[in-house]
């Protein structure tokens, strides 16, 4: 028998989704609206891709076919690594953008992103803070581009460069969520980049504590494996002002592009929308974490 790797974060993280029960309230029910509000704009779904990377493995053009599927859906899109003539195609779908650079060692590559980030009309820009350290403990380096850890300092100068928000990617603690709260960071992404280290809290557990830090100074984001509505409706429940949906868009992607990616988004949406009603929820604003029941 294959033996289960019982530090897997990913898995880890599912199970605290699965252990994690509803109560149904009915009396007094409305029609659920999901319309969200984030940066003055308004979209219809807190369903948001993730920042995923070089998708054309997974689809031809693969990046700016999941960003027009976000548009089509009406949904925030982000965009991991890729240069700059793919953020340009991605904005020029329309889809509203978030920008996610990594913590380069050259942090003069990193203000030319940002300054890149706006000057094409990204929604707002940010920074995947887990991607410092490989597994050995080493300085990362991914694609011949060194990376290192930055320092709350270090964040501040980024939010100064920059008249869009900019958002912290990588938060699993309350620390860490305080230290970028007070760099002025206008969002942070609870998230563990797809396991990247065995064992690590999932993120929907610390969600609470870093929900109750922030104070609903800005908004807080959850990523990592966000697969149906339920799962969004769990994080939105629990604090989480949107959700970043990424693997699960991968698959309708590859089959069916951006419609595919629109169909997936809307799909979820819907099912959000169920559970919603059920639980007495009539819009985003006004979720309650006491109908969560732990197992």
């Amino acid at each position: 028998m294959e033996k289960r790797n019982a530090g897997n974060s990913d898995q880890i993280t599912r199970d605290y989704f699965d252990s994690l029960l509803l109560e149904m309230r009915h009396l007094d029910g409305k029609k659920p609206d999901t319309t969200l509000e984030l940066y003055g704009e308004r979209f219809q779904t807190p369903i948001m891709t993730a920042a995923l990377s070089h998708l054309d493995k997974v689809r031809d053009n693969g990046m700016v076919e999941m960003a027009r599927g976000a548009f089509l859906a009406g949904a925030v899109n982000w965009a991991g690594m890729g240069d700059k003539q793919e953020l340009e195609a991605i904005v020029a779908t329309g889809a509203r953008t978030i920008k996610i650079i990594k913590p380069y060692a050259d942090h003069d590559m990193i203000l030319d992103r940002i300054a890149h980030a706006e000057k094409c009309g990204a929604l707002a820009v940010g920074m995947d803070i887990d991607h410092a350290f490989d597994a050995k403990g080493n300085f990362d380096r991914i694609l011949g581009y060194d990376m290192s850890p930055k320092t709350q300092k270090d964040i501040c100068s980024f939010v100064k460069a920059t008249s869009l928000p900019f958002i912290v990617k990588g938060v699993l603690s309350g620390q860490d969520a305080y230290k970028c709260l007070m760099a002025g960071v206008k969002g942070i992404v609870v998230s563990h980049h797809h396991g990247i280290m065995d064992y690590a809290v999932p993120p929907l557990r610390m969600l609470p504590e870093i929900v109750k830090v922030v104070q609903g100074q800005i908004p807080v984001f959850v990523d990592c494996g966000i697969i149906s509505g339920m799962d969004a409706y769990k994080a939105l429940a629990l604090g989480a002002a949107a959700v970043c949906a990424g693997r699960v868009v991968m698959e309708p992607l590859g089959k069916n592009g951006a419609e595919g990616v629109r169909d997936q988004i809307l799909g979820m949406n819907e099912e959000l929308k169920g559970v919603m009603a059920r639980t007495g929820c009539g819009d985003l604003g006004s979720m309650d974490p006491s109908v969560i029941v732990p197992t």
